[in-house]
């Protein structure tokens, strides 16, 4: 969680409390709960709305194809005839 460890967050934790006061802490605390969670469903929509998990299965399809020089049809494809035509392929 952003690096922090238990001795962070108990420094956070007690500033907090001297600066907000022990009455409006939990309200405090309350209210940033709830703008994180808004933040996690507005990152999500987005997500959705640009099919980004989508476009970078493309991309990373793209650059193993480059890199490699494979294909989802080479890949996919097993069939016995193309074994037969690389096997033809190399003793000529």
């Amino acid at each position: 969680m952003f690096g922090i460890g238990m001795p962070e967050l108990i420094v956070i934790l007690v500033v907090a409390l001297i600066v907000i006061g022990p009455k409006k802490l939990p309200d405090v605390a309350k209210a940033l709960g709830k703008g994180f969670s808004e933040f996690r469903k507005a990152t999500e929509s987005v997500k959705e709305t640009l099919n980004v998990d989508e476009i970078k299965d493309e991309v990373d399809d793209i650059k193993d194809s480059l890199l490699y020089g494979t294909s989802d049809e080479d890949e996919k494809d097993t069939s016995p005839e193309k074994e037969d035509k690389s096997r033809h392929k190399d003793t000529k």
